[in-house]
């Protein structure tokens, strides 16, 4: 089955940089769109960004410029590199599996998420 197992969380302060990574098994990994998404307390889960089978990636607004997502193939594994961090960026950070090639075809498995925090 699906399994994706994210790391990579911590506390940081404000202006610091984080990189998360998931590792992804149970399916060919190479023809599927993966993402990140973050929830913060309150509020709806958002996806943060994401990159297609090809390799094309997009973000939201809120964290262009800031954070870069990358993927190896070679070894089922997802990351997102995190810099300029705000407080507003802590959240629960989830890995996750597009259902092909493309985000818009939605996701349809999360990983169990890891914190990040940062303060200001």
């Amino acid at each position: 089955q699906v399994q994706l197992v994210e790391s990579g969380g911590g506390s940081v302060q404000a202006g610091g940089s984080l990189r998360l990574s998931c590792a992804a098994s149970g399916y060919t990994y190479n023809i599927y769109c993966m993402g990140w998404f973050r929830q913060a307390p309150g509020k709806e889960r958002e996806l943060v960004s994401s990159i297609s089978g090809g390799g094309a990636t997009s973000y939201a607004d809120s964290v262009k410029g800031r954070f870069t997502i990358s993927r190896d193939n070679a070894k089922n594994s997802l990351y997102l590199q995190m810099n300029s961090l705000k407080p507003e960026d802590s959240a629960m950070y989830y890995c996750a599996r597009g259902r092909g090639w493309f985000s818009s075809s939605g996701f349809d498995n999360w990983g169990q998420g890891t914190q990040v925090t940062v303060s200001s």
